[in-house]
């Protein structure tokens, strides 16, 4: 008999790629944007089963919160239109050659996380001592607002400017 926790994570991991998948099949930019939002509850479902709660939360709440907020107003500010198919070809990357380079990479890319987690072994995921503190709120956010300060005030001033610019090249001329 399956457990829960196992059919829970066959729930979860199967509509983190179906949705992951509808995100770069789709033409509609709203319905991407839907399905990514998705994708991350899924993957919050899959940190929760992983026993960390607090990635979970974090998961939700800076992705699926403020992150795919910022790119639904920016969609809606710019008013993206639907994307129509590229069309098929005979040669470039849609025809043979390109299937072939795209096979062949994935080949490449299967091979390399192969070796990977062969290299990996048992030692790979053996926890130290300082790894069963980190799920700890009190010390992700004490690192976060001393020793990350810098970059955690950089990254939001990047995200500020990337606000400011959107709204600077949707705005329209009268």
């Amino acid at each position: 008999m399956v457990s829960m926790d196992t059919l829970a994570f066959y729930v979860f991991a199967a509509i983190a790629v179906i949705a992951s998948l509808g995100v770069i099949g789709q033409g509609n930019p709203m319905h991407s944007i839907m399905l990514l939002i998705g994708s991350f509850g899924a993957l919050a479902g899959l940190y929760i089963l992983l026993d960390a709660p607090f990635t979970a939360v974090t998961q939700i709440i800076v992705y699926a919160g403020a992150i795919m907020v910022l790119f639904l107003f920016v969609v809606m500010l710019l008013n993206v239109p639907r994307e129509e198919p590229a069309p098929v070809t005979a040669g470039g990357l849609l025809g043979p050659a390109g299937f072939k380079l795209g096979a062949g990479l994935s080949v490449l890319l299967a091979i390399e996380v192969i070796w990977g987690l062969s290299r990996l072994g048992i030692a790979g995921f053996a926890q130290d001592a300082d790894a069963a503190t980190v799920s700890s709120v009190a010390r992700i956010g004490n690192e976060l607002f001393t020793q990350h300060a810098f970059a955690f005030e950089a990254t939001s001033i990047l995200i500020l400017v990337a606000m400011v610019g959107a709204v600077v090249l949707a705005r329209r001329e009268h």
